[in-house]
């Protein structure tokens, strides 16, 4: 049965055992090697198989944009045998682990295009795997091995997520990621529990930061946070593989995480962790995204693109006056026009201030009748007059029945969805729902869950993921190496170390150094030596 870890502040004076601190106890969930905690369940490996595809996907379709460009040219300045593979260069190339998990992290995170899971807190997930990978490969692990370290990863996420919010003390949510990585990693290569904690607290202690990364003009660095924090967790790992401990206790200090940078010294959280010997199965928690864009912005462009189908004449900003769209506190403050952010309507926007901007993406969406990880973020497409019209009339507003079901433990409750009014003009009243008001005067409609979502119109299956795949990766990989990943992927719990080392993406001759989207990034790393090769 699950258990209730409380997590409150202890003065140093308590002098709290270990076994009582949090970070002990996701160690040992770590290192359980009992029950149904040994193996994973066959729904659970899927689900992974579905994340690993899910994140060469969205690697693949960044690598030409310069944030990737510009970490793999650091990954590939340290070499290292045996090392782990980087996305885009010959699988010959190998790199040492942490930078791996850097360069591909940050691929994987570009663009904002894999799974999510959201609570108290909210995060992806699917960062775990970058850092645990890296390492496996490095270490020669196979991948019955990888499959477990995922599963770690993913539970101690979900489990932090659930319990402990972040962003109410604008922290950025990646703290909750160097925990669950460093954890994974532990699980992977078994390590003892006392080394699982003592690298718990240095990934914690290492990736507390500010979520300014994801306010106002939202820079390249919202790439980079989860893969900081993968490569950080990683580096933990060897310092406490190497008997280097870590600050304690890290959460409860009474200068610690919860005392300092979260709810304070009289604070206290229930995190619900499952018991010994107990089935790891929060990544079933978890959900993909369909579309290039912040994950409750998902059902809004969902319910867009239905609205653009029954009704195309609203792509004509002037058939409307106004659209409010209500939803959850989450979606109104932090993408919405409660952010109080001027950048979500600036078409100046850097691409990241866009994909944080439910009222452009609602706009875009209305107009377009769809989603695209490149069309709907380009600057000409920003700047449309018939866009930048319609746009600024979009706003949001916070309904406490969205907060519910955002915060809502019943999955048949829980949602990210919204409801959108939209009050037409003079000339093209009449034409809509005839809901409320005056006749004819407003459309209303609403969307509780996007449509991949587990309970949505069509959830995401494994043919959705491997379809997901080929399209993104078409043009920048060959179908050939496509095919190669996928038979991989498929076949990873089985897979032996030295397959494992291969589970990696090759970019098509020519990609990586041809890409519009990218400079030919040198820094710190190539001063005074030549420029390391890309693996071509």
């Amino acid at each position: 049965m699950p258990f209730t870890h409380h997590l409150r502040v202890h003065p140093s004076a308590d002098h709290l055992a270990r076994e009582d601190q949090l970070a002990w106890k996701l160690a040992e969930l770590a290192t359980d090697r009992s029950g149904a905690a040994a193996e994973p369940t066959p729904e659970v490996v899927d689900m992974v198989v579905n994340r690993v595809i899910d994140n060469a996907a969205v690697a693949a379709a960044s690598l030409t944009r310069a944030p990737v460009a510009a970490a793999r040219g650091q990954a590939l300045a340290h070499p290292y045998v045996p090392g782990a593979a980087v996305f885009g260069p010959s699988l010959a190339t190998r790199v040492s682990p942490e930078w791996a998990a850097w360069a591909n992290g940050v691929a994987v995170r570009e663009l904002d295009f894999h799974d999510t899971f959201l609570a108290a807190e909210y995060s992806h997930p699917g960062d775990n795997i970058p850092p645990i990978l890296a390492v496996a490969q490095h270490a020669g692990a196979d991948g019955a091995a990888f499959v477990r370290g995922v599963v770690t990863g993913y539970e101690v996420q979900v489990d932090l997520v659930r319990a402990i919010s972040l962003h109410a003390h604008k922290i950025d949510h990646v703290a909750h990621l160097g925990p669950s990585a460093a954890a994974g990693i532990g699980t992977l290569l078994g390590l003892p529990t006392e080394t699982v904690f003592q690298a718990i607290g240095q990934a914690l202690h290492t990736t507390t930061a500010t979520r300014q990364s994801r306010k106002g003009q939202i820079s390249t660095w919202k790439a980079y946070a989860p893969a900081f924090a993968g490569k950080m967790a990683v580096e933990a790992v060897d310092r406490a593989m190497r008997g280097q401990t870590s600050p304690e206790p890290i959460y409860e200090g009474e200068d610690g995480v919860v005392a300092w940078l979260l709810d304070g010294p009289d604070a206290s959280y229930d995190v619900v962790l499952p018991g010994t010997g107990e089935a790891r199965t929060g990544i079933l928690d978890t959900y993909t995204k369909e579309h290039s864009a912040e994950y409750q912005a998902q059902a809004l462009i969902d319910l867009a693109r239905s609205l653009h189908h029954d009704m195309p004449w609203l792509a004509d900003p002037g058939a409307i006056e106004r659209v409010v769209i209500h939803t959850s506190h989450h979606t109104h403050f932090v993408i919405g026009s409660g952010a109080n952010d001027p950048q979500k309507y600036d078409p100046t926007a850097s691409r990241e201030t866009l994909d944080h901007s439910v009222p452009y993406i609602f706009t875009v969406a209305l107009q377009d009748g769809g989603w695209h990880h490149v069309d709907s973020y380009t600057p000409a497409r920003a700047a449309r007059p018939d866009t930048v019209a319609l746009w600024q009339r979009v706003t949001t507003a916070e309904d406490p029945e969205w907060t519910r079901r955002y915060h809502a433990t019943d999955p048949t409750e829980k949602a990210f969805g919204a409801r959108v009014e939209i009050e037409l003009s003079a000339a093209a009243a009449g034409r809509g729902d005839r809901t409320g008001g005056q006749p004819g005067d407003r459309v209303v409609r609403e969307l509780a869950v996007a449509d991949a979502h587990p309970l949505g119109a069509r959830p995401f299956t494994r043919p959705d993921y491997v379809r997901k795949l080929r399209t993104l990766a078409d043009g920048v990989v060959e179908p050939e190496e496509i095919e190669r990943f996928l038979d991989l992927a498929e076949r990873l719990p089985s897979l032996s170390a030295g397959e494992l080392r291969e589970l990696s993406l090759v970019a098509a001759p020519g990609v990586l150094r041809g890409g519009s989207d990218r400079s030919e990034p040198s820094g710190l790393f190539e001063l005074g030596r030549p420029t390391v090769p890309e693996g071509e």
